[in-house]
């Protein structure tokens, strides 16, 4: 049982199946699958895209995001590095990423870069949680490298900045991209939750460290139980998270909230996918997914029709502001 002091970093000894050869589509949740096609089918994303990453190169922007953080390894947090190294090991990833831990009391990380990935790791999180919690964090991460939502999720940092810069790429169809790339990174931390759930194979630990992340402190002085109930609201209350997500779109929020988090992550065990998984019943890497069309309609299902519509709404404005963006690249 891990220690409840929060920052300790006593962990259980516990084994964790190796998901030998896993693919990332066994924890996608269906409605990042939709949401990431909603972005790609914007007005200008392309262009967008291109624009961004044609004059900032891998180096360039590697370097930025280090500049100010301690590379993980063997001599620097090196306990942090063994956490590491079982996450790793245990979703079978194809290589080791640069792991950063950077000087922050935010609690939070990030998974980045074009075609090298790497992760930031704010040192509030560090000192939050426990070993358990820190494996849950460093899976999520390592699932968003292995489901490729790096670039996307670089890409829209980048604007972001531009944004708060005034810098003139950032037009209102640039805004629209934006927005959408907003949306899609909400459902994304979503399929990621269940990579951090397959990583540490210990449900009450994934919500344990989303308790943490959602209220700080430590277990002495919050309720585990209190926490399912309240998420409880959301599953007991249909289409609401929905509707949760596009008020999420107004506050410009990047992360849908951790009770909502729960509440999808324990539909997901419950319907007995993270069971079969954990047996070994998952698709594996290069194999032809046969589920394919029968995700892709999940998909659909999932992305509500207030969702749809939303982001029609932004299609339909990218279409109207398109020489807008392309006057502002000229500029």
């Amino acid at each position: 049982m891990a220690d409840e002091q929060a920052g300790t970093h006593q962990g259980s000894a516990r084994a964790r199946r190796v998901l030998t050869d896993i693919a990332s589509s066994s924890w996608e949740h269906p409605a990042d699958k939709a949401a990431l096609q909603a972005l790609r089918r914007i007005p200008v994303f392309d262009a967008v895209l291109r624009k961004i990453f044609g004059f900032l190169t891998e180096r360039a922007i590697r370097l930025a995001f280090q500049a100010n953080a301690v590379k993980v390894g063997p001599n620097q947090f090196g306990n942090v590095y063994k956490v590491y190294k079982q996450a790793l090991k245990t979703l079978d990833a194809p290589e080791e990423y640069p792991l950063y831990i950077t000087q922050t009391p935010m609690v939070n990380a990030g998974a980045y870069g074009m075609e090298q990935p790497f992760i930031i790791l704010n040192s509030g999180t560090v000192a939050l949680v426990d070993d358990d919690e820190l494996e849950y964090i460093l899976g999520h991460e390592i699932g968003h490298i292995l489901s490729g939502h790096v670039l996307y999720r670089t890409m829209m940092v980048i604007l972001i900045n531009l944004a708060e810069m005034g810098f003139p790429i950032v037009g209102l169809a640039a805004r629209a991209v934006l927005v959408a790339s907003r949306e899609w990174e909400r459902k994304s931390e979503l399929s990621c939750d269940r990579a951090g759930l397959l990583t540490v194979q210990d449900p009450e630990v994934v919500m344990r460290t989303m308790l943490k992340m959602a209220g700080g402190g430590s277990s002495k002085d919050t309720s585990l139980q209190e926490f399912i109930v309240q998420a409880e609201e959301y599953k007991q209350s249909g289409d609401v998270v929905d509707q949760v997500f596009k008020v999420l779109n107004l506050m410009a929020r990047t992360h849908p909230f951790y009770v909502l988090r729960v509440s999808e992550l324990r539909t997901w065990i419950e319907g007995g996918d993270y069971d079969r998984i954990i047996r070994g019943e998952y698709p594996r890497r290069g194999e032809a997914d046969p589920a394919l069309q029968d995700d892709l309609r999940a998909a659909a299902q999932a992305y509500a029709e207030g969702a749809k519509d939303f982001m029609d709404d932004i299609a339909d404005a990218a279409k109207r502001m398109g020489s807008d963006l392309m006057g502002g690249f000229k500029k």
